[in-house]
């Protein structure tokens, strides 16, 4: 039976971001292992996916001395485990895990790329975090963005060699789960629940937004621009995460104005995102950057109309016009305009919606991104085994 661990650094990534592939990949005869930092979903994540789970306690931040120790628990780890594949996600846990597999001579090697974290940043902490990327690349066998503009991103800036990129399936990195995120099969009293949260007014227009609230994902901007919008007494504004203040903290103004705005309502991030979608008029998602967008997908399935910034990666998702509305990234004034647009033109909004929501289901069917994943990691273990013989 061949071995694969799979690496995030923290559990919540194994939950939301990679849910039921462990499973899968175990049920298809390979034995998996999970690891990631603490925190509190890794009971959770060992029971969805009832795989074994060990604990390395990366940081997210750059602490050498930390970061030492845990290279040092991971070449410990993969000396005991032996595994045929490290597969890693996330920039911590890629670093360190390619940097362990390759010390203790693991041949396959894979990184998958969700975003580019320097892209936020400048002076000589991008440089530093350019360099950290480079080198986790380098050290891998393969390097799987998990969307095609990535993957072009990484060519031209030759951050990588083009013979170790590969987009699995049509990318994304888990594809969406069609039957969770489905209407037919929603339960009416997490319906309610939500409904009762929100509380909209007949004809109250509901925008919601569903993310970290950080300032790298639009927050400031889509804040000021429905304050100063035409609709913000007809509608509501629902922000679904939480914050993230020690890494890319909004301003102490934003935040307070989502406190104390009567028409703002913030609630703790929920794995019933699909009920907010249901009762949502449109999804706005004004990121500054991102590798593929997970939400799209899933508001995409809910036939939610879709808003969003103009940044590569949701590019791949939606089309102006056409599968959505995109307004030119950081333009407060074009998010504004854009809003109060869908707020006018629901019905041609809600075409947009049926026409992503066709494209969706035939590409990025959770079920085939994981039979994609699987294939490859089949693909480099019979490869290994025909050069070892």
């Amino acid at each position: 039976m061949p071995k694969i661990i799979r690496i995030t650094t923290v559990p919540l990534s194994l939950k939301l971001l990679l849910r039921g592939q462990m499973k899968y990949m175990a049920s298809a005869g390979w034995e998996v292992l999970m690891v990631s930092g603490e925190g509190k979903e890794w009971e959770e994540v060992i029971k969805n996916e009832n795989c074994r789970h060990h604990i390395v306690p990366f940081t997210r931040k750059i602490t050498p001395i930390r970061d030492l120790v845990c290279l040092w628990k991971l070449i410990k780890l993969f000396q005991a485990e032996r595994p045929d594949i490290v597969h890693t996600h996330t920039p911590k846990a890629g670093l360190l895990g390619m940097l362990a597999a390759r010390i203790c001579g693991i041949g396959i090697r894979v990184h998958t790329l969700a975003g580019l974290p320097f892209l936020g940043v400048g002076g000589k902490h991008k440089k530093l975090l350019i360099f950290l990327e480079k080198l986790t690349y380098r050290l891998s066998k393969e390097v799987w963005p998990n969307s095609y503009s990535l993957k072009d991103f990484l060519v031209t800036n030759e951050l990588a060699p083009e013979e170790k990129i590969r987009v699995i399936a049509q990318g994304s990195s888990n594809g969406v789960d069609l039957e969770k995120f489905s209407r037919e099969n929603l339960k009416e009293n997490h319906l309610v629940a939500a409904m009762m949260r929100v509380a909209p007014a007949e004809h109250e227009f509901v925008i919601t937004f569903a993310g970290r609230l950080v300032r790298d994902k639009g927050i400031e901007e889509l804040i000021e621009a429905y304050i100063a919008s035409k609709i913000v007494e007809k509608s509501k504004l629902v922000l679904l995460g939480s914050y993230e203040q020690d890494l890319d903290p909004i301003s102490l103004q934003t935040k307070k104005r989502i406190e104390d705005h009567p028409r703002i309502i913030h609630v703790e991030w929920t794995d019933h995102i699909a009920y907010y979608l249901a009762i949502s008029d449109i999804l706005v998602h004004p990121s500054h950057r991102e590798g593929f967008p997970n939400v799209l997908l899933e508001a995409a399935a809910m036939s939610c109309p879709i808003v969003c910034s103009d940044i590569p990666g949701n590019l791949e998702v939606v089309k102006h016009k056409k599968t959505g509305l995109v307004y030119p990234v950081k333009n407060r004034d074009a998010l504004k305009e854009a809003m109060e647009f869908a707020y006018i033109k629901r019905e041609e909004m809600n075409g947009y919606a049926d026409r992503l929501h066709v494209e969706v289901r035939e590409k990025y069917d959770r079920k085939r991104v994981h039979q994609a994943i699987l294939e490859s990691y089949f693909r480099l273990w019979d490869t290994k085994k025909s050069l070892s013989n």
